[in-house]
């Protein structure tokens, strides 16, 4: 297992020294503080123009397929001639720094999303901004977050769409544009961060980075270790920062396997001080993470889960109990594997060293396979090195707790088996 901005508007020809800048429909860029020049923002420059960076908007519906139509706030007839309807919700994604929004996950997230769901989805490419030094990239995302909000603009003038209709979401630098765009316009629905980036924003003012009043629901994704406080519901998972689309992606699929639990910290989570789920259930981590009832009611509420290794990186958490019959004591290993309907098995070790019938083991298990497409658990031992070559071995008793509801199964082995031989597991 693994364990997860300002803006305003003058013509200036081209980039320029100094401490403002200013470019048409958006607005002027000061290096003042907060921008530079504060603990964590020893940051200097100004942002790209927006020509420089060449910001596209790809627009993906039902309609179009796997092509998309390329829209344009400032030349907003391209919306009218699109597939843009302002009777669906629209999502936006905002690729991060050295990315593209032109190919790879953001366009494959819009086709998912556009499987499960009839919205405009709008990828968002800044490569032109993202391709220079991180620093560069970091001042460029003010502008990018103005550009994102004009078109929110344009759209509300044209349609009177409303920003509750808009979901955000941002991966590394792209969170904190999601961000400035949100702050730009307020009442957006939802903003999304995949691993916010870390370097020059945190513990700087909410106003340079993603925060909690951005949008009426913000919750963010750490694929890796370090907590970015600015979200309502802060969700921990994984550890590389390229998963943390991939978790949301796979999040639209595996729903019921991204269960994040409310804890105080990881350590907390480990032991099981968090388990089962309490009362009013647990969030969703990804896609579906709005729809927890009780989103609205804390902020910067914090969750934690372990994903697994591979894709698709869903877990269903157990908490296992195994009492053994058997040999009185031996040494070696006791283990649980799992199968699916596909005939797939995953083992899962719950205790190792000294065995005895006297114990019971108990083990918090991650387990990869749903457990509404479980067909049969069996019971597994290993024996140690120089442990009694005819000791056999059975899973006497086996309680299972599923996390998501607290629901309780027991299960029971028939006599004992030899080490490396399998023991089926019956209902009891």
């Amino acid at each position: 297992m693994v364990v997860g901005m300002w803006i305003v508007a003058f013509y200036l020809l081209g980039r320029v020294a100094g401490k403002e800048v200013c470019y048409p429909r958006l607005g002027c860029f000061t290096d003042d503080p907060p921008w530079s020049g504060v603990p964590g923002r020893l940051l200097t420059g100004l942002p790209d123009p927006p020509e420089e960076m060449n910001i596209t908007f790809s627009l993906y519906t039902r309609e179009t397929g796997n092509n998309s139509q390329v829209i344009s706030a400032i030349n907003s007839s391209t919306i009218q001639k699109s597939h843009f309807s302002s009777h669906r919700n629209t999502t936006f994604i905002i690729h991060g720094f050295g990315s593209t929004g032109k190919t790879g996950w953001v366009v494959e997230m819009c086709l998912l999303l556009l499987e499960v769901e009839n919205i405009n989805c709008i990828a968002v490419d800044w490569k032109e901004g993202a391709k220079g030094t991180y620093a560069s990239a970091v001042n460029n995302i003010r502008v990018l977050g103005a550009e994102v909000a004009y078109f929110l603009t344009v759209l509300q003038k044209m349609f009177g769409y409303s920003p509750y209709e808009i979901h955000l979401i941002g991966h590394s630098l792209g969170a904190h544009a999601a961000g400035e765009a949100g702050r730009r316009i307020r009442g957006v629905r939802r903003i999304t961060g995949l691993d916010p980036a870390g370097p020059y924003f945190e513990g700087t003012p909410p106003m340079v980075r993603l925060d909690p009043t951005d949008a009426n629901f913000v919750d963010v994704i750490h694929s890796n270790a370090a907590h970015f406080p600015a979200a309502d519901a802060t969700l921990f998972g994984g550890c590389h920062h390229s998963r943390s689309h991939e978790f949301y992606f796979s999040s639209i699929l595996y729903p019921s396997g991204y269960l994040a639990y409310p804890c105080d910290s990881y350590e907390d989570f480990k032991k099981g001080f968090c388990f089962p789920c309490p009362q009013e259930g647990c969030p969703m981590m990804g896609h579906y993470a709005d729809r927890f009832p009780e989103k609205l009611n804390r902020v910067d509420q914090k969750y934690f889960l372990n994903t697994a290794a591979d894709e698709p990186f869903a877990t269903w958490r157990q908490k296992v109990f195994i009492k053994l019959s058997g040999v009185k004591k031996t040494r070696g290993d006791i283990n649980l594997v799992y199968y699916d309907r596909q005939g797939n098995s995953k083992e899962y070790e719950v205790a190792s060293g000294d065995l005895s019938q006297d114990d019971v083991y108990t083990q918090y298990l991650d387990v990869e396979i749903n457990p509404k497409n479980t067909t049969k658990i069996e019971f597994l031992w290993n024996k140690a090195v120089f442990s009694l070559l005819w000791a056999r071995l059975g899973a006497e008793k086996v309680n299972i707790i599923e996390g998501a509801d607290g629901r309780r199964s027991t299960f029971c082995g028939h006599g004992t088996v030899a080490y490396g031989e399998p023991q089926l597991l019956t209902p009891c």
